[in-house]
């Protein structure tokens, strides 16, 4: 979450000439509903179902594309094995708790999971969470980036390299 994964994905795709799929808003097109109204509707249980599903239809097309997941897919069911057992590339792009803060305090109202949160301490403690309990999922990514300070196009540069 914040780490920039739309944005860069975005970019990444452009340049590559792929296209490009953001899990969280192929989930809303499919629902015709916002991701903070699927979570408030059904919870996050049903959330994260319908993310599985989405995320299944989408690698079972095995068409070229980038794909930006939500911060939570690859915590959930069997995600994170079945994109790391495939000759799919995965990224995780790796930004300090500090980073992640000055991002995402902007943008709070957004995202539901941080709406409710009501000071930046709060922020920094549930990121901070949201790290330790989600990092042994995220390093079952292929690469691993560091993303502090640099600009989106600094980022897209270095997967670019290590896709070669």
């Amino acid at each position: 979450m914040g780490c920039g994964k739309s944005t860069v994905g975005k970019s990444l795709a452009a340049s590559k000439n792929l296209t490009f799929i953001d899990l969280d808003q192929y989930i809303e097109n499919q629902a015709n509903k916002s991701i903070g109204k699927l979570f408030k509707e059904e919870g996050e249980l049903a959330f994260r179902k319908r993310e599985r599903n989405a995320l299944m239809n989408i690698l079972e097309r095995n068409e070229a594309a980038v794909i930006a997941l939500g911060g939570g897919t690859p915590c959930y069911f069997d995600n994170m094995e079945k994109i790391s057992s495939s000759q799919h590339h995965s990224f995780y792009l790796n930004a300090s708790i500090p980073v992640l803060v000055e991002r995402l305090k902007v943008e709070k109202a957004q995202r539901p999971l941080i709406a409710h949160l009501e000071s930046e301490e709060d922020l920094t403690e549930f990121i901070g969470k949201h790290l330790f309990e989600r990092s042994s999922y995220y390093r079952k990514a292929k690469h691993t980036l560091d993303i502090n300070h640099k600009t989106p196009q600094e980022v897209v540069n270095e997967l670019l390299l290590k896709l070669g």
